[in-house]
């Protein structure tokens, strides 16, 4: 019918998931990714100290693509997280889920709005 042939669909083997580096910057962005991870920690039943409370295998299996697991079976969520002003990053840094994060992955340089111009 078409005057051209088809080229023949070839389907690859899934890949293997991989981790991922979340990064924040920026008022707006700390703020959407501060209820990112609150979500993220919802799906995979990670309480607020970064502790597995789940039950389900489930929730584990996937877990590394977010997280790196310490040594004490905690959960750290694999991001880094920028601003310029200070009030952020206090607010992150004592908002309810600030226990899970590790604190050298918290960057703040000095400045304020409009330091793009």
């Amino acid at each position: 019918m078409f005057p051209y042939k088809m080229p023949a669909l070839t389907l690859t083997p899934p890949c293997k998931m991989r981790e991922i580096l979340h990064i924040q910057g920026g008022q707006c962005d700390n703020q959407i990714g501060a209820k990112f991870w609150e979500v993220v920690c919802a799906e995979h039943d990670i309480y607020v100290t970064g502790k597995y409370i789940g039950d389900s295998e489930l929730q584990l299996k996937h877990i590394n693509v977010y997280y790196n697991e310490a040594t004490n079976g905690r959960f750290i969520p694999r991001t880094v997280r920028m601003d310029v002003e200070p009030g952020t990053m206090d607010n992150l840094r004592s908002g309810v889920y600030s226990q899970i994060f590790e604190p050298d992955n918290f960057v703040r340089g000095e400045g304020g709005g409009g330091w793009w111009r």
